[in-house]
């Protein structure tokens, strides 16, 4: 994968956002122990990430670096407002068992960091992309998460009881979010290890033919 692919499309896989950056992992250690909280955050964070973003990009680069911080935050704020009040439609008691996590969502890292040393680098059209890449490797993380949580902590995937022989609720609670974010972290880097080997090998051979 060249450069620039890896710029667009590496925020699955290559570049994940949560798994590699470390960013946005509070909702997904806190929040994401069952499918229906990972339902509503994905929705939220994909919501107010794209619009943010998108807006933002409007922004007159001229401005200095912390008046546009404050107005990228502000138009994030301004966004929250119809997607809380649809989520609350949506997603109705789910809402308020995430709390202060739900709109922390407004202001995080892709919106506030990641505009001015990534995205705003790019053209329009590859910033869209790679904006959305980024979002759908958060939201992947953030389903797998919830569903397995779910899964082995209260033994349902979506309320739904499930015939488990042993429920580990430790999953349910901060510190097993933790663990699970670690052991997944620990298996995202040894998939992505054997991808660059083998890209590395093909590479060698493609030489050597040559």
């Amino acid at each position: 994968m060249n450069s620039r692919k890896k710029a667009l499309l590496g925020g699955v896989l290559g570049d994940n956002i949560v798994l590699s950056g470390l960013m946005v992992i509070s909702p997904v250690i806190i929040c994401g122990d069952t499918l229906k909280n990972a339902e509503a955050l994905v929705y939220a964070f994909t919501a107010l990430t794209f619009l943010s973003v998108l807006i933002c990009s409007f922004v007159p680069e001229r401005l200095p670096y912390t008046v546009k911080i404050i107005l990228y935050a502000m138009i994030s704020a301004v966004i929250y407002i119809p997607v809380k009040l649809a989520a609350q439609e949506f997603f109705p008691g789910v809402i308020e068992r995430i709390g202060i996590y739900f709109p922390l969502l407004a202001v995080n890292s892709l919106i506030v960091f990641q505009t001015e040393a990534r995205f705003f680098r790019m053209k329009r059209t590859d910033m869209a992309v790679s904006l959305i890449f980024c979002i759908i490797g958060f939201d992947a993380v953030m389903l797998i998460t919830g569903v397995l949580r779910e899964l082995f902590a209260y033994g349902t995937i979506n309320n739904r009881i499930v015939d488990m022989n042993t429920v580990i609720s430790g999953l349910s609670h901060p510190f097993g979010g933790f663990i699970f974010l670690g052991l997944m972290c620990g298996v995202y880097r040894f998939i992505r290890g054997l991808i660059s080997k083998n890209n590395e090998v093909r590479s060698n051979a493609d030489v050597s033919d040559r």
